[in-house]
């Protein structure tokens, strides 16, 4: 299990939090329990198993919502 950080841009809205930990709560790989969204920081924390998804699946599915993605970093759970 692996430890996924993404730094947002600025989130403007809270139901902009529940439309990204929805959509990375959806994702196949993702302990659904750890995803957070945490909107002073416009952060994104989720753990996830490498075997199953890569991080760049996880940052395109927060992109394509409409959200650009700063950075992301990834260490062991």
């Amino acid at each position: 299990m692996s430890k996924a950080t993404i730094k947002l841009e600025t989130l403007s809205c809270p139901s902009c939090l529940q439309k990204i930990e929805s959509a990375v709560k959806g994702l196949d790989g993702i302990d659904k329990n750890s995803v957070k969204v945490l909107f002073n920081s416009s952060k994104v924390k989720a753990n996830f198993e490498e075997d199953k998804i890569a991080i760049e699946e996880i940052e395109k599915a927060i992109e394509d919502l409409g959200y650009p993605v700063i950075k992301s970093k990834v260490k062991a759970a």
